[in-house]
């Protein structure tokens, strides 16, 4: 299949293929990069050039490319079960073994989960699954979720209403009606005229004031991402979510955690409510519970809303063909063995995740750097216009897309979000790696700035 030129690809993927946030006419005028293959952290494109993924393809593939005890486990699975569904009162064994795992792997108050494809899926499953919860409970006008500016939940019809991200809005009439959204605990844009302890609490309570505006008797819930990640990988200061949490349970109302991209293991915990020390009532799970390899989501559902839906609940009218597919349980279930046997998330608590770190923050020095930021495998740079009053650039993204181009061409993904650079790497991501990630991304911060005129 990979016997094609470039060109060949690119002309017949400007023909037909339609990709996701994607300029059609500027990609196609362009040209698309051709991955053909992968290898443990590296790409590998149709012109032979090897790029180190600081991104994990799209934050997921946290046991690296190239695993043959997935494909093994896929293949095996194919040929004895490829599908069956999981109405009219069927299951099998695949996706009940993995059911038992997560039940063992989350904190405590999951014993349940509900299978969707994606994290999309799973966000517009919490939004039903959140107002049947109310509705049940007698209080059907509890069906406002709150959410917050700039964050990403996904691209379907809720999981883009839930995002606050402006550009997503702007089409297809979004948001839908009763989500509504807050101030993100961005410090660095938002808060920086005071410390960041106190500007966690002054965020946190926006909660409190837009309960108050609503009226707590119509508020369903609320959503947020531990670090926000599309968003520029927004770490909360830490006083921030255990505020969140008292104001919820204040008001009784509903606590989600997207763990779709800080889940399985990314900050060195297997969830990041574990390590901003909260108890979310749901959690959105997707990306590294199959580490990219199939593709799987699902919600994990606590006790307290799981006995009410399953006491007082009767039929739930949602789901989805594929939901709990046998083929994506058992790669999710070899996925899981294989972190678990490798001690992966230990891994980036005490070694990996504390060496990155270290050498992330060397690039503090950097001209154009105004902050830089991170947990475990996830970090971020702010990009300034002047380094000593931490001013943003006027035109916001410009800088960023040069130096994301800049990366691309000197074998790195490392993604930009408006003019902050992020990065998010396989855990299996060895410190000669590191070395050569920290080096090329301050080569290309160097390039940057000389196209810019700063330094």
């Amino acid at each position: 299949m990979n016997k094609r030129a470039t060109r060949d690809w690119q002309e017949l993927d400007s023909q037909h293929y339609l990709h996701p946030f994607t300029d059609f006419r500027a990609l196609a005028a362009e040209g698309s990069r051709i991955i053909t293959r992968a290898e443990g952290v590296y790409l590998y494109d149709s012109e032979g050039r090897q790029i180190l993924d600081g991104m994990s393809g799209l934050w997921c593939v946290n046991i690296g490319y190239g695993r043959n005890e997935l494909a093994d486990v896929a293949a095996r699975q194919m040929r004895e079960l490829p599908f069956y569904n999981s109405f009219f009162k069927s299951a099998h064994p695949p996706a009940i073994e993995l059911s038992r795992q997560l039940a063992e792997l989350t904190p405590p108050q999951f014993k349940r989960v509900f299978y969707t494809n994606s994290g999309s899926e799973a966000n517009d499953t919490i939004v039903r699954m959140a107002r049947r919860y109310w509705d049940l409970m007698d209080q059907p006008k509890r069906s406002v979720i709150i959410s917050r500016i700039n964050a990403y939940h996904g691209s379907t019809m809720a999981g883009a209403s839930l995002g606050g991200m402006s550009a997503m809005h702007a089409q297809g009439g979004l948001p839908i009606p009763d989500i509504v959204h807050i101030e993100q605990p961005y410090w660095y844009e938002n808060g920086i005229d005071v410390s960041p302890a106190e500007y966690g609490l002054r965020a946190a309570r926006r909660l409190r004031e837009k309960i108050e505006e609503l009226g707590s008797e119509r508020v369903a819930a609320f959503i947020g991402e531990p670090i926000q990640g599309a968003g520029g990988v927004i770490i909360p200061p830490d006083t921030y979510w255990p505020e969140i949490q008292r104001i919820c349970r204040e008001y009784g109302i509903l606590l989600i955690a997207d763990e779709v991209i800080c889940g399985f293991g990314r900050t060195g915990r297997w969830f990041g409510c574990e390590h901003f020390g909260f108890e979310p009532d749901f959690m959105t799970i997707a990306k590294g519970l199959t580490s990219g390899y199939q593709p799987l989501g699902g919600v994990m559902v606590s006790d307290r809303v799981a006995d009410v839906l399953i006491e007082k609940g009767g039929d739930f009218n949602h789901g989805f063909t594929w939901s709990g597919h046998p083929v994506a349980c058992a790669v999710a279930i070899e996925n899981l063995a294989i972190m678990r046997r490798e001690r992966l998330v230990e891994r980036v608590q005490e070694d990996i995740g504390p060496y990155l770190q270290r050498r992330w923050r060397e690039l503090a020095d950097h001209p154009l750097v105004g902050e830089v930021r991170g947990v475990g495998l996830i970090g971020a740079l702010e990009l300034v216009a002047h380094k000593g009053s931490k001013t943003l650039f006027r035109n916001r993204g410009d800088t960023g897309l040069i130096c994301r181009d800049h990366c691309f061409a000197n074998g790195l993904v490392m993604r930009a979000t408006r003019d902050t650079m992020i990065i998010a790497p396989p855990l299996v991501i060895t410190k000669e790696q590191v070395d050569e990630l920290i080096e090329k991304a301050r080569r290309c911060l160097d390039l940057t700035a000389a196209d810019i005129g700063v330094g």
